[in-house]
């Protein structure tokens, strides 16, 4: 892997933070194989950890590749001494245990480091820059039998540690609109539903993992909640579309909800699902609600997501749940 400030030939340069995380490692990857020339700019905490990542690259991909060793709370543009073209801030804390435990930290981390970054994309006088936020911005929305548009925010929680996620991005979202407004920066939001498939690790901790494990191994699906809270979702092959039709196509200071309106659904018909289609009957799903662990878990909603905005730009996701999770289920197969 090349150092920063190494040259590459002509092409545009990507700067992509949380490049070692689920979205940010698919964002680069996907645009490696559209091939022609063009080079990554990587913030990464380790760089060795990042090499690791990406170790199975060779020849002209691996060489695309810069890794620059900082943290976002101190990010500065003075640290990329090459132009950069296009910004996709990925970087986020993504466990919800650590969103309750750590609510300064989650917080910080979120509107800091998103302010650091704009500042780098005003220096740089970038082209495009696509900040990842979340459904959780939305927060408690009445219910009104539709879709909910990007317009439509409901109430956060102030006093929930839980909050310091929601309430972090939708803080960024601002920042995002404010740099636009006052210094012209060319930044988009895009707002991901639960985005899952290709490439989750079998450690991580959230829902939809514990559900594809339980499917691999057979057991019985455990759900920590009543599971009625809704879920909008998206394939991560189809985000990373998203990500990049908001890129190069998406209108400056607007945001874009990336979902799959088809795959909307509870957690608990999720579950269902999972353990109907996907385990030929060996699973179940048990509901133990109100554990010790009840706290990370955001407030169940009833939120349902329009994606008609993002369609307008051409975007049109392809992958359903069951596909989402036979996706996951194979990795499993062939980690294990």
């Amino acid at each position: 892997m090349h150092q920063i400030g190494e040259k590459t030939k002509a092409g545009p340069a990507f700067l992509v933070t949380g490049a070692t995380g689920l979205i940010g490692s698919s964002v680069v990857r996907q645009a490696l194989k559209g091939g022609g020339p063009c080079c990554f700019i990587l913030p990464v905490r380790n760089r060795d950890k990042a090499a690791k990542i990406y170790g199975d690259l060779e020849g002209p991909d691996c060489r695309k590749l810069h890794f620059v060793e900082t943290q976002l709370e101190t990010i500065s543009p003075e640290q990329f001494p090459m132009p950069i073209d296009y910004v996709v801030h990925c970087a986020c804390v993504t466990q919800p245990a650590d969103m309750a435990a750590y609510p300064v930290e989650t917080a910080d981390s979120i509107v800091v480091g998103t302010k650091n970054v704009l500042e780098v994309a005003r220096k740089k006088q970038v082209k495009s820059m696509v900040y990842l936020s979340s459904m959780e911005v939305y927060g408690r929305v009445e219910d009104t039998g539709g879709l909910v548009k990007e317009n439509q925010l409901g109430a956060l929680d102030l006093k929930a540690p839980r909050s310091s996620y929601s309430m972090g991005k939708r803080m960024a979202e601002h920042y995002c609109y404010i740099y636009h407004h006052e210094y012209k920066v060319p930044v988009k939001v895009a707002r991901l539903a639960q985005t899952f498939g290709k490439g989750v690790r079998p450690g991580d901790s959230r829902v939809y993992m514990q559900f594809a494990r339980a499917a691999y191994e057979g057991k019985d699906i455990v759900l920590k909640t009543t599971g009625d809270s809704m879920g909008n979702y998206c394939a991560i092959d189809d985000a990373i579309e998203g990500i990049f039709t908001i890129l190069y196509k998406g209108g400056d200071g607007e945001a874009y909800n990336v979902v799959h309106e088809a795959n909307t659904m509870r957690i608990r018909n999720m579950a269902e699902l999972v353990a109907g289609r996907l385990t030929g009957g060996k699973s179940r799903v048990r509901i133990e609600a109100g554990g010790p662990d009840k706290n990370s878990y955001a407030p169940d909603t009833g939120l349902r997501l329009s994606g008609e905005k993002l369609r307008g730009l051409g975007w049109a996701p392809r992958k359903n749940l069951e596909e989402m999770y036979r996706d996951m289920i194979g990795e499993l197969g062939r980690i294990t």
